[in-house]
């Protein structure tokens, strides 16, 4: 009977630089579970894709990545640039882990999370793609990148703060841009806070933008928001971190397997699965390609 290995890929600058910490215990855990283990960390931006990629031409089956959301990120990158079987698990020692709740290893610490992962069963999920970069959880425009922006720029917040005050910070000076949006059977244009487009059901940690998302059904659901004002706003913020939101007026929930979005007035800024883009452009399309990635979901 072959040994289960697991290539692992760890970013030690994950949750201010405290994963460094989980090399050892990630490595002790693989074999725990009777598995071959082998650890790179990562040394710069994409390299955790760089690894994925040469990690999957090598014939690597489950490739685990060890971080936050963007370890996810890049890893996943690397699989599908990579065009590969292999299997994305994820141990979650980030800030906000949005993925790893898709994958059933969401608040394991890291004994229990490998656990998991030795049981897990392999599913397809859907990936998005925008200007040649697949996401696999979300992208969002307006206020969602702003707040990335604001965030980058705070140290020492941990935890739901990390979280909550970059958001509040941001709204307090944002200007929500004039978007045009055209999906399946959808168009709007005015002033709108944000637009995420969800293959997961969270994004920024503790906002279920799509409650009812599943990365596995061809679609995404995209989360419009209007131009809200200040009151409005600190309402509206307990409701999206339930997921109740979708009834308010100012929400537009569309299900599509396609996104053309356009700023005649400034060039776009997103964010994908968390990581800053600004591409210089005014006009994007947003793909999904179903079932073309492999995870390992827990049971």
């Amino acid at each position: 009977m072959r040994v289960p290995h697991a290539h692992v890929i760890l970013n030690p600058a994950a949750r201010g630089g405290t994963a460094r910490r989980a090399k050892d215990p990630v490595a002790r855990a693989f074999r725990a579970q009777g598995w071959t283990v082998e650890v790179q960390e990562t040394e710069r931006p994409g390299h955790a894709r760089a690894l994925a990629a040469a990690a999957a031409r090598g014939g690597a089956r489950r490739v685990i990545a060890v971080g936050g959301d963007g370890a996810v990120h890049e890893v996943a990158n690397g699989i599908l640039e990579a065009r590969s079987a292999a299997a994305l698990g994820v141990v979650p020692v980030g800030s906000g882990n949005d993925f790893a709740k898709l994958l059933g290893v969401y608040r394991h610490d890291i004994s229990s999370a490998v656990a998991r992962i030795a049981t897990a069963r392999e599913r397809r999920f859907d990936a998005g793609r925008v200007l040649g970069e697949f996401f696999v959880n979300s992208l969002g425009f307006g206020l969602g990148p702003a707040v990335v922006r604001t965030r980058n720029a705070m140290s020492g917040l941990k935890g739901f703060l990390s979280y909550l005050v970059p958001v509040v910070k941001t709204f307090a000076s944002f200007r929500p841009p004039l978007f045009e949006v055209r999906a399946d059977g959808f168009h709007e244009r005015g002033l709108m806070t944000m637009v995420e487009v969800c293959n997961g059901t969270t994004a920024g940690g503790s906002y279920r933008f799509a409650p009812a998302a599943d990365p596995a059904d061809g679609r995404f659901d995209v989360c419009l928001i209007r131009r809200v004002g200040l009151l409005r706003f600190l309402v509206a913020l307990p409701r999206v971190m339930r997921g109740t939101h979708v009834a308010m007026r100012e929400v537009a929930l569309i299900r599509a397997r396609q996104l053309t979005i356009r700023s005649s007035a400034a060039p776009l800024l997103f964010h994908l699965d968390g990581e800053l883009r600004d591409p210089g452009v005014h006009e994007c399309t947003v793909t999904l390609t179903r079932g073309c990635l492999n995870v390992l979901v827990a049971q």
